[in-house]
């Protein structure tokens, strides 16, 4: 096994001597790399962002913008990175750098304000300038710097989504000036080295053991492997994105004796849509989910942009959003109203176990030690009629108070099958069947969903914290199914 290594901005170099636990971010500062800074350290505000060179959806590679303060250096053991510093080219021995153009396109229009964040907005918005269809979207074609209040207020006219910097904040409320720059990038030339390494294979997944003084970080070739280890190692911490366990680390200062990395074992990145069922790899992120299914299953087309920033979306997995077990996670809910169930595999062998009976408790679950989640199904047909309401502070990029998922099949103006899943209001995600049944058999109409509005406002356990108090939650919920009501009688069969 060989010494794990990285390559920065063109230049290989050794992880050691850092310690396991040891950020990315923290390991590009101490090499000078500045331009990448903490924020939060939880995730949130994106000015510690980079570039990873990982498997494309539409081309070989695609550049892939992550929070570097959430994932341990040694995850990315043989693997390419691209700081801020790394976008700018050198033409020739000795002359200044030529900026990207991003990097140019925010200086000329103001979008640099004190700075501080500015490195991670330009890395996240290197991600989106990069993206292979984003000027197939453009209405105006790529060099359409001016003009952008005819396009919508969240993709401009050279096809850029503004959704790709939900996860960056900016400290001077530059937001305007950051958006024109965003909306003015037209598209790569044919001599941007960039580009052109989006059309060769990223770096293969490279078996990894890092190890210093009494702590390790593991990443085994096969799913096989991983799980014999972990027979062996029932307590060590299995990561995928780090974006739960980053946050540990970082926030609680929690240390690991082992942690078991799996994002790029193979058995556990596939995605396929078969007959009676979609199969989606645990180890899959929820971008490449999003990209991969492009609206096949509408409900968690619903969830997608509501599920964090898309920082975080390049690096969370379903498998990770269900092993945690959080009660305010916000896949769980979508997933109990599609009926979803979970294939769970450890050393002896695998079985499927429906995600209603999953949860037991606060974290818990019925998962055994040295299980692992390797698959999600979902059951086809899906209902017709679906919704995902995500009741918080703020529209994006925040926690939910509530979170609920509608699963409706309705024929002939009567409710046949009703599926629904909330978050947020007990001790583990539910679902509303009490509410199920108070609509099945009967005829979708405003009696009806009035109705189960009220029953729908007893279920859970709600209880009252900084986000919001048990009634404002009972009350979300009879609200939101009055809310599909009111979305949705036009579009049903009668």
């Amino acid at each position: 096994m060989t010494a794990a290594r990285i390559t920065v901005n063109g230049k290989e170099a050794p992880i050691a001597p850092a310690a396991p636990h040891t950020t990315v971010l923290d390991f590009l500062r101490e090499r000078g790399l500045t331009g990448t800074k903490e924020g939060c350290a939880e995730g949130e505000c994106g000015a510690c962002s980079i570039l990873v060179a990982r498997p494309g959806v539409n081309k070989p590679t695609d550049w892939v913008p992550v929070n570097a303060c959430l994932v341990p250096v040694a995850a990315l053991d043989g693997q390419e990175v691209v700081t801020s510093e790394g976008l700018a080219t050198v033409e020739a021995p000795g002359t200044p750098p030529v900026l990207h153009p991003v990097q140019e396109e925010m200086a000329v229009r103001g979008g640099s304000q004190c700075g501080y964040c500015t490195p991670g907005f330009i890395c996240s918005m290197a991600g989106e300038y990069y993206r292979p269809d984003r000027c197939a979207h453009a209405e105006q074609g790529p060099d359409a710097a001016e003009g952008t209040d005819n396009a919508d207020a969240e993709h401009g006219p050279n096809g850029f989504d503004l959704h790709a910097l939900s996860g960056n904040l900016c400290r001077c409320t530059g937001y305007r000036p950051i958006r024109d720059a965003a909306f003015a990038v037209g598209a790569p030339t044919d001599d941007d080295p960039l580009a052109r390494r989006r059309e060769e294979a990223p770096p293969a997944p490279v078996a990894t053991e890092y190890r210093q003084d009494d702590s390790a970080f593991v990443r085994k070739g096969t799913l096989a492997e991983t799980l014999r280890l972990l027979r062996e190692r029932p307590d060590a911490v299995v990561v995928a994105g780090s974006t739960d366990w980053g946050v540990e680390v970082n926030i609680r200062s929690r240390r690991a004796d082992c942690v078991v990395a799996v994002d790029q074992l193979p058995e556990l990145r596939e995605l396929r849509v078969e007959s009676d069922h979609v199969e989606i790899g645990a180890a899959l992120t929820l971008t490449e989910i999003e990209r991969r299914l492009d609206g096949t299953v509408p409900l968690r087309a619903h969830l997608f942009p509501q599920f964090a920033s898309r920082l975080i979306r390049n690096g969370a997995t379903l498998g990770g959003n269900l092993g945690t077990g959080s009660p305010i996670g916000d896949s769980p809910p979508v997933l109990l109203a599609l009926e979803a169930s979970l294939v769970l595999a450890d050393a002896d062998g695998e079985r499927e176990v429906p995600l209603a009976e999953y949860f037991t408790g606060y974290r818990q679950s019925v998962r055994r030690p040295g299980e692992l989640i390797r698959a999600v199904r979902l059951p086809l047909p899906q209902a017709p009629v679906t919704a995902f309401h995500k009741i918080a502070k703020r529209r994006f990029d925040d926690i939910s108070s509530v979170a609920v998922a509608f699963a409706l099949d309705v024929e002939g103006g009567t409710v046949r099958k009703a599926r629904i899943g909330l978050g947020g209001v007990a001790a583990t995600p539910v679902r509303a069947l009490a509410t199920e049944a108070a609509l099945e058999g009967r005829p979708w109409t405003t009696e009806t969903a009035e109705a189960a509005a009220e029953v729908l406002r007893g279920e859970g356990t709600p209880m009252s914290d900084h986000r919001a108090s048990a009634g404002y939650r009972a009350a979300m919920l009879g609200q939101s199914l009055l809310k599909l009501y009111a979305q949705t009688t036009e579009a049903v069969p009668s």
